[in-house]
């Protein structure tokens, strides 16, 4: 393999980024323009607008490929392919091209940095009727109805080759042995990129046959990967959707989207709302969790799975329910809700010598468990809110009765404190009573949304994950990348230790310290605050 790539194994405009489509603008304004200044009907040429429906369908061709494959590689095919379309429109109606610049134009770029890619890629144009329409000085309709033909054919089977599962029985080759030479598997193709000087053919594996390239081991790997057997997780971390079009943001809907903040919608979503209701109705009838992603750290396997359900519906009554562990107590898994290093990340986020804060925001079973550990430590811990303030202090004399403990909890509407910890419903009201350079730090799931300039807002509770945890390719998506979720660690620590015991109540909390030390052990790294990240 090439050490360096070469010009073609990219395409060129990459470099411009969300601009790319500034090079359709030419066009676009060329064909309007001739259109409408046609004065006699029948010479208006509508023809180059259907290349809007080709796209459109390799588009959604992609999309549904890349949902089922979770393969994030073939989204820069599907939004380049508007931009290759169109040069293959104006290359069409301005001159003819030869034909190996008028397949290289159709395909990927990465397809063709191998020799035998690009000898096969102008067989099939041959073989489905594209050179005579091409070399045809005049273009009539034909041409694209057949390049429709020749880009779902070529999608698909590129596609097909990257999907990264083997799903073709081996019953297909036995009834129809000859498709063994014109089509090939994803295990077959996939050890050309691991053996590199095998298997070369794109598509149709007859001319590795014919030249003796194929790898000795095409039909071994095959057979395994359709005996392969369904891998058990070791930890499996629960989520679940918040809203109707959440469910575009996931690995298996759009990657433009799952690469962006949640906050950040698109418009265009509100013309998929016939779509979204259909998600939603099967989500209801299905009513399963399904695999989002899986991990591998040391001996464990880690899975993220997806119940489909939303947000509101947990706050439904006829919805709610428990996991009562312990009307099962010989249940084997183990039920850890991480509330416990959600609740050290946040201590030990709390610069040292902080001898006061203000806890503010919808109190949480980690809301109290971190005013009662900063009580103890003899931090002082105001509340703004009196009936918040009532509720601290209750469960601080139900929880312990050390009378310093309860001294530290007051009622303060001062808003002085430099450290300020925020749960849900922190208001914009409460913000601007915040001392400047005032530090923010949540101790709910998601973050609050930031009004002040002069202040920091820290991170939610969350970790760096140690290089051995491998496949994370995801994360939530106001942290940064390879950074997991307190709770989501707390699980996986729970695992690779072994312990033996459940953390799910309000009221029960893991020894806070072991938990932060175990963390600690296995590679995880707290999030320092600085004021490269945090500053609104």
């Amino acid at each position: 393999m090439a050490s360096k790539p070469g010009i073609l194994t990219d395409w060129p405009w990459k470099p411009l980024g969300k601009f790319k489509y500034l090079i359709v603008a030419p066009w676009a304004i060329s064909s309007t323009y001739m259109y409408l200044t046609k004065d006699d009907p029948m010479e208006r040429d509508f023809s180059t607008f259907t290349i809007f429906p080709i796209l459109l369908s390799r588009y959604v061709h992609n999309q549904i490929w890349i949902s089922l494959s979770h393969r994030w590689d073939n989204y820069n095919n599907s939004a380049s392919c508007f931009c290759c379309g169109i040069l293959i429109l104006l290359a069409s109606q301005s001159f003819t091209p030869p034909l190996p610049l008028f397949s290289l134009s159709l395909s990927s770029p990465f397809l063709h940095c191998h020799r035998a890619h690009y000898f096969c890629g102008s067989s099939i144009c041959r073989a489905h009727g594209i050179f005579p329409s091409v070399c045809n000085p005049i273009i009539d309709n034909s041409i694209y109805r057949n390049c429709l033909r020749y880009i779902t054919y070529i999608d698909f089977m590129n596609n097909l080759g990257h999907c990264n599962f083997e799903f073709i029985p081996k019953w297909f080759f036995s009834l129809f042995p000859l498709l063994k030479y014109l089509m090939y598997t994803p295990s077959f193709h996939s050890l050309h990129h691991t053996q590199f000087r095998t298997n070369y053919c794109l598509f149709m594996p007859m001319y590795d046959y014919i030249y003796g390239t194929v790898d000795e081991s095409s039909e071994n790997l095959y057979e395994m990967s359709l005996k392969r057997k369904e891998e058990l997780p070791n930890v499996v971390y629960l989520t679940h959707m918040t809203t109707p079009e959440s469910i575009y943001h996931m690995e298996i809907g759009f990657p433009a989207l799952a690469s962006r903040p949640h906050s950040s919608s698109k418009w265009y979503l509100w013309l998929m709302w016939p779509l979204t209701a259909l998600s939603t109705l099967m989500a209801g009838l299905y009513a399963r969790p399904f695999l989002v992603e899986s991990h591998r750290f040391h001996k464990l396997t880690l899975q993220t799975w997806a119940i489909p359900k939303y947000k509101i519906q947990y706050f439904l009554q006829w919805q709610k329910s428990s996991i009562y562990v312990k009307r099962y107590p010989e249940l084997k898994v183990k039920v850890v809700d991480g509330s416990s290093l959600a609740v050290g990340v946040i201590l030990n986020s709390i610069p040292k010598g902080t001898t006061q804060v203000l806890l503010t925001g919808n109190l949480t079973k980690v809301a109290y468990a971190v005013a009662l550990a900063l009580s103890h430590k003899g931090i002082q811990v105001a509340s703004s809110k009196e009936e918040e303030y009532k509720k601290l202090k209750k469960s601080s004399i139900n929880m312990s009765n050390n009378s310093t403990t309860n001294e530290c909890l007051v009622f303060s509407q001062s808003y002085s404190e430099k450290i300020w910890l925020v749960g849900d419903g922190l208001s914009k009201e409460e913000q601007v009573k915040a001392r400047k350079g005032t530090i923010f730090i949540p101790f709910s799931q998601f973050p609050p949304k930031p009004f002040r300039k002069d202040c920091f807002y820290h991170y939610t509770p969350a970790m760096h994950t140690p290089s051995t945890l491998q496949n994370l390719h995801s994360c939530e998506n106001w942290l940064p990348r390879r950074v997991m979720s307190a709770w989501r660690i707390a699980g996986i620590v729970h695992g690779l230790e072994g312990w033996n015991e459940h953390e799910c109540g309000f009221h029960t909390i893991t020894d806070i310290h072991k938990v932060w030390e175990a963390t600690l052990r296995h590679g995880f790294h707290p999030l320092p605050i600085t004021s490269s990240h945090q500053k609104f």
